[in-house]
């Protein structure tokens, strides 16, 4: 999809020295952007896409995972 939107000259001069960094195209770097915001706004579609994986590898639980999981939460700042 194509889309036409206005920037500020300051925010596009630091995508496109990004872009020339990672080697990636302006197209890339605004979507990626993009997709990092509406992951940042919409946090019921980060849960539904956990929820996805979830439903392809299975739910499996066993000790070690169930132990190294709340050592990952108990780390994390909510």
């Amino acid at each position: 999809m194509k889309v036409a939107v206005s920037i500020p000259d300051a925010v596009f001069s630091e995508a496109e020295d990004l872009a020339k960094r990672l080697k990636a195209s302006r197209s890339e770097i605004y979507s990626r952007a993009l997709g990092e915001y509406l992951g940042r706004h919409a946090p019921d579609r980060v849960t539904a896409a956990m929820n996805d994986v979830i439903a392809d590898v299975g739910e499996k639980s066993d000790a070690f995972n169930r132990r190294a999981a709340r050592g990952v939460l108990r780390k994390v700042e909510w």
